[in-house]
């Protein structure tokens, strides 16, 4: 190809491609009136006044028990029939750390070695991601970015989506470290015919190496060394309590094992991600305040003598236990389908819990597993103004309409590539 032309090609594939304006600081207040407010926390409020200001929100009140002076606010927003929402939260996302799977120079979501505490993702982040304007318009604006592989992944940082790049968008920086803890077990074969199950002859031998580098890193840290050893330094956050272990872990072996582990290393912020068998032992965890995030629901059971419904039930069984349950969406296809997390969500709700319970999932309570409930997942005044309004039912995807969304203030554009081609291809077929 002649090299104008080819300059040209990519100049224009470049901009046909280039990532939406971030949103402007908000700069005038705003006052959301009439509609249905749904506060994360299973309190709804039917004909709410929700305001903010400077990107925080400075009112949450049923607009039938309030006066309001009149020019309080720049902007009124009439959501009269209309739902209003705490922003959805993504955890255990990999959004922004690979861009294209077939081109290796786009995927940057692990690390060579077998123990990285030390690896950051939020460095790695690409805010200009075109999947993450794609998941907005389901509602959810706030994700914690997480490293894969090895048998410690690295550390994650929680990220608003709506951002220039990783230091506009951060939000809680190296909030945890993921563990993935050995497995019990090995299945060969695949999902349409899985094969035979053999036990995992090296169990022991992997979960003393995790003993071992646990104990090694306390010994660094407490005493002076001449020598500096990063790795060791980046689990302080783990013995000191400002981080979080995430264990990475389904079966019920591996997840007493785990918690006994870390409890007997002095690591006491746990949460477990994945806990496909966290019902069997729900009162271990909650005698030793760990929380789930339960991994992708839309699944099938394990086992064949399950229950085929068990996966959507396990929200329910956990709830009724006290144990704080959140939803991840990690398996195949994982970044794409983080558009449905609202609607794993809504599946918990035909299965057991209340509309109210089944939103917590995916606002209040995931927030307080990543330790940024101080910030967002429920509307509250003081807290980021971090919401949408929905047309209907926001965990329906008949009803899953969002017209208005903002973070921290700043009103979104909801425009996507996808919403972008839809409205050239209607225009070309003379379609309304």
């Amino acid at each position: 190809m002649n090299k104008k032309i080819y300059l040209l090609v990519l100049i224009f594939s470049i901009s046909i491609t280039a990532q939406q304006a971030p949103a402007s600081k908000q700069s005038k207040s705003i006052l959301i009136l009439n509609g249905t407010a749904h506060l994360g926390n299973g309190k709804v409020i039917e004909n709410s006044a929700i305001g903010f200001k400077d990107g925080k929100l400075t009112l949450v009140a049923d607009a039938t028990t309030i006066r309001l002076q009149n020019g309080a606010y720049d902007i009124t927003i009439d959501a009269k029939g209309k739902q209003v929402y705490p922003g959805f939260i993504a955890p255990n996302s990999t959004l922004g750390l690979v861009e294209i799977d077939a081109v290796k120079s786009s995927d940057d979501e692990s690390e060579i070695g077998n123990m990285n505490p030390h690896v950051r993702s939020l460095i790695a982040y690409n805010a200009e991601s075109k999947v993450i304007e794609t998941v907005r318009p389901n509602g959810i604006l706030i994700a914690q970015i997480t490293p894969r592989g090895g048998r410690i992944s690295g550390t994650s940082s929680v990220v608003q989506l709506d951002a220039w790049n990783w230091q506009d968008a951060v939000m809680k920086e190296n909030d945890g470290i993921h563990l993935n803890f050995p497995v019990t077990f090995n299945q060969s074969g695949w999902w349409a015919e899985p094969g035979g199950i053999t036990l995992n002859k090296d169990y022991a031998k992997q979960v003393d190496e995790i003993k071992t580098f646990l104990s090694d890193s306390k010994a660094y840290l407490g005493a002076a060394s001449k020598d500096r050893n990063l790795i060791f330094e980046s689990v302080k956050g783990l013995f000191d309590g400002s981080q979080t272990l995430f264990i990475h872990a389904d079966n019920e072996l591996q997840i007493v094992d785990a918690i006994n582990l870390a409890k007997s290393n002095g690591v006491n912020k746990i949460v477990i991600v994945g806990g496909f068998e966290a019902y069997k032992v729900a009162d271990i965890l909650k005698e030793n305040n760990v929380g789930v995030l339960l991994r992708r629901v839309h699944d099938m059971p394990e086992y064949d003598d399950q229950d085929v419904n068990l996966p959507y039930k396990m929200a329910k069984i956990l709830t009724d236990k006290g144990i704080i349950v959140g939803l991840e969406n990690s398996g195949a296809m994982e970044r794409m389908n983080t558009r449905n997390l609202p609607f794993l969500a809504g599946t918990c709700a035909a299965y057991g819990l209340d509309k109210e319970q089944a939103l917590q999932l995916i606002t209040s309570n995931t927030a307080k597993l990543l330790g940024i409930d101080n910030l967002c997942g429920t509307l509250e005044e003081g807290k980021d103004a971090t919401l949408f309004i929905s047309e209907g039912d926001a965990l329906d995807m008949r009803t899953n309409l969002i017209y208005n969304a903002f973070i921290q203030g700043r009103k979104l554009n909801l425009e996507t590539h996808q919403t972008k081609l839809n409205a050239i291809y209607k225009e070309k077929y003379n379609q309304k």
